[in-house]
């Protein structure tokens, strides 16, 4: 079977990535497996194991950062290990890591990509991690399972969708109804898969075979989900970022972005997670970080081309693909925790069955953000800092 050049750019790109699962801003795996790092996947600037850097949190690298700092701000860890998924939707720990503003927060930061959300949870479970970009659904779904991880802050909204093959449609985004009689690969207890559940129940469409129901295809990871759009058997397939553009530049048309449909309009996706115990033991930390994070919104604000090539050094594909998924108005990257939203979901796969109802309040902390806001705020006011402002008082 002869591939065309755009095909065998895919599938170059699966191979490459065939050694992580990309449950990005999905897939909850239920392996109770000790946390493991992607082979090979750890920042640019990082040289240790994930277990090694974790294991010294010495706050020697920083004394001299923290010396000049008020004392009550002080961060009370400086050794921070953070988990990433192979995503543009975590770009705010690549800019804050590449443009110095962790650093300048006195902190040692060590980004890790991973493979799956089940790893991440269980990295900050055992203390190989101190924060976890974790998918939205994935999170809500371990904190119903008793799982003492707790949001606190944000890392992108919406940027998910599925996507077609251009047999079964002629112009991107014709809508869920296209879906009808055919096999649609997704992947179980991800963002992408509630969407499209939703979707499916506004419009009065059956989940199931038939040519007026629509067949859900469940597989372990984005990328197989994404990689089964070779096969004869499946039509349709989930993505998020960065398969959505990837697929356009493949001949795939877009059913929808999920920016665009109504119903889902400001759909938290990927938010940022630690151990409950360690947000209260280390406050002042986790403010540090959040100012990181913030400054790291803000820059991407001010500086696109800096971004895209801050990004690309940690997921390595076009630069094209990143401004798309980064500028092209499918998602917003900002570190606003979103709790209305958030609480929104939680209701709706509740109401779809992913998991049982939970008390949320005491796992959801928005004061970090809030008093990392603050303090920028206080030192800065400007447009960009402001709306962070006017947004986390409209979604708090």
């Amino acid at each position: 079977m002869k591939f065309s050049d755009s095909k065998v750019k895919a599938i170059a790109f699966l191979a490459a990535a065939s050694m992580f699962t990309f449950t990005g801003c999905g897939a909850l795996n239920n392996s109770q497996n000790d946390a493991q790092p992607a082979s090979g996947q750890q920042s640019p600037a990082a040289t240790e194991s994930a277990d090694d850097k974790t294991a010294e949190n010495s706050e020697e690298s920083v004394a001299d950062d923290n010396a000049e700092a008020p004392a009550a701000a002080v961060p009370e860890k400086t050794n921070i290990n953070i988990g990433y998924l192979n995503s543009t939707a975590h770009l705010l720990a690549f800019v804050a890591s590449e443009e110095g503003y962790f650093k300048d927060e006195g902190l040692n930061v060590t980004l890790t990509q991973f493979s799956s959300a089940s790893e991440l949870v269980n990295g900050l479970e055992s203390d190989k991690l101190d924060i976890a970009f974790i998918g939205s659904v994935p999170s809500l779904t371990f904190q119903s399972q008793g799982h003492d991880v707790t949001i606190f802050g944000g890392a992108m909204s919406n940027g998910h969708g599925y996507v077609i093959k251009s047999e079964f449609a002629d112009k991107d985004e014709l809508g869920v109804q296209i879906l009808k009689g055919r096999n649609v690969a997704s992947v179980k207890n991800s963002v992408q898969d509630a969407e499209l559940q939703i979707l499916l129940k506004d419009a009065g469409i059956e989940i199931g075979e038939g040519e007026d129901k629509v067949n859900i295809v469940y597989f372990d990871s984005q990328k197989d989900a994404y990689a089964a759009l070779l096969n004869n058997n499946i039509d349709a397939a989930s993505v998020y970022s960065p398969y959505a553009s990837l697929a356009k530049s493949q001949g795939y048309k877009v059913v929808y972005y999920c920016a665009h449909e109504k119903a889902l309009e400001n759909q938290p996706c990927c938010r940022q997670v630690a151990k409950t115990s360690a947000l209260n033991d280390n406050p002042n930390t986790y403010t540090a970080v959040e100012r990181a994070f913030i400054k790291a919104y803000h820059f991407t604000q001010t500086d696109k081309d800096k971004t895209i090539a801050d990004v690309q050094k940690y997921i390595d594909i076009d630069k094209d693909f990143i401004e798309t998924e980064v500028y092209g108005g499918y998602s917003v990257s900002s570190p606003d925790p979103d709790k209305k939203g958030t609480l929104t979901l939680k209701d709706t796969i509740v109401e779809l069955g992913y998991t049982e109802d939970y008390d949320i309040e005491p796992l959801y902390n928005t004061a970090i953000y809030k008093k990392a806001l603050d303090s920028i705020l206080a030192e800065d006011s400007d447009e960009i800092y402001k709306s962070l402002e006017e947004h986390f008082n409209d979604y708090e």
